[in-house]
């Protein structure tokens, strides 16, 4: 086992609020055998607060139409995954992104379609149930690549192989905060590694070991880089564009799915651009129109970039 898996699987084992389980367990029998694991992440871990915010989770299936019911939604989280469902439980208010294991795996790889998944699980998260240790396993090797793929692809355009470990995290968050509309303000991305310096530097170091091992080390060692850094910084102005248009997509798409759409969106926004936005009632009840009506002054103000 390499010293980053054995990091990667110590955090994912780490004890969780009860009711975190209880949630997840409900999630992953709402979609019955097909369930293969679910992780809980994002602020809710981070603040150790679960009361008045919305819990983050990843649902992991074996495959999409036997997680579903109805075959539209099995269509649609192939061809623009992940779906996204609003779930309560206990109290608790919860969304949870399904990906089937390949695609889970794939989107943390260097292949990955987006930088999405691998930013997200780069972060710490837990596995907060799983089907077996099969699908444990599975999972954390999964989530073991998503650090050294978010770190490999930053290097080129982060000072090289001499950078310290914590300000190319930064510059990871950083640009892959650009790739996404984003409601969080330009200094979240440095935030997050603030929050525990100690946890990104020890995976950031295990990280650059797993790269320099991918890669190979030039003659004093140092990390081979994948691309030129004028590659790599047009490489990253092609995946910024293509994850925004790809955030439009699956905002459209969870007008569908994710019952009290707009009403998140417009609370997402609200905390944490400092915004004060009011929905219509017709907003409410045409998610997908009042994106598309919000997004011209978001963007002018500033509230998402």
């Amino acid at each position: 086992m390499s010293e980053l898996r054995a990091l990667v699987a110590e955090e994912l084992s780490l004890p969780v609020d009860q009711r975190v389980s209880a949630c997840a367990a409900a999630i992953a029998e709402k979609h019955g055998a097909a369930s293969r694991s679910v992780l809980f992440y994002g602020s809710c871990l981070r603040q150790k607060q679960l009361d008045g915010l919305m819990l983050d989770f990843y649902l992991i299936v074996s495959d999409y139409r036997a997680a579903y019911a109805k075959r539209w939604l099995a269509v649609a989280n192939r061809l623009i995954p992940p779906n996204v469902f609003y779930f309560e439980h206990d109290g608790l208010v919860a969304k949870y992104a399904v990906l089937s294991e390949a695609d889970f795996e794939h989107e943390c790889s260097r292949q990955a379609w987006t930088v999405s998944t691998a930013a997200r699980f780069a972060q710490p998260s837990r596995l907060v149930w799983s089907r077996d240790r099969f699908a444990a396993k599975r999972t954390i090797d999964a989530v073991s690549q998503a650090a050294p793929t978010l770190l490999d692809w930053t290097l080129p355009s982060g000072g090289g192989a001499t950078i310290v470990a914590l300000d190319l995290w930064r510059r990871a968050f950083a640009l892959t905060f650009k790739a996404e509309l984003r409601a969080e303000r330009e200094d979240r991305s440095a935030k997050i590694v603030e929050a525990d310096p100690d946890r990104y530097a020890m995976f950031g170091e295990a990280s650059l070991k797993e790269i320099a091992r991918y890669h190979g080390v030039g003659p004093n060692g140092e990390v081979s880089l994948w691309k030129r850094p004028d590659r790599a910084a047009r490489w990253w102005r092609g995946k910024q564009s293509k994850g925004k248009l790809y955030s439009v997509a699956r905002l459209a798409k969870a007008s569908l799915t994710f019952a009290g759409g707009a009403e998140y969106v417009a609370w997402k926004i609200n905390r944490h651009a400092g915004a004060d936005i009011q929905l219509k009632p017709w907003q409410r009840r045409h998610p997908l129109l009042a994106g598309i009506s919000l997004l011209p002054r978001l963007l002018r103000s500033g509230a998402v970039r």
